[in-house]
């Protein structure tokens, strides 16, 4: 979801770090974290899972790595997702 964004921190040597960060930048992309074999990849994807951006990062180098969720909509008042709408 548009607004969707990880952040990376990785040792960059001789103790400093570096940050980077990866944002689902237009509506409809969304932001995937994937770690295979050692190496860390956050894509940003598209609705038909297109991957628009890649970064990769070496697992053993990552300090941290911070998913920020974009704020969802919240439901109108006078719809409940509980089912109980029978009344007494």
């Amino acid at each position: 979801m548009k607004g969707d964004r990880v952040e990376i921190v990785i040792d960059a040597g001789n103790g400093s770090t570096k940050t980077y960060e990866v944002a689902a930048t237009r509506a409809g992309r969304r932001v995937e974290v994937v770690n295979r074999r050692g190496v860390m990849e956050v894509n940003e994807v598209t609705r038909s899972g297109v991957v628009v951006r890649t970064a990769r990062f070496m697992s053993s180098r990552i300090l941290a790595l911070v998913e920020h969720p974009a704020p969802r909509r919240p439901e109108p008042p006078g719809e409940r997702a509980s089912g109980n709408d029978t009344p007494e």
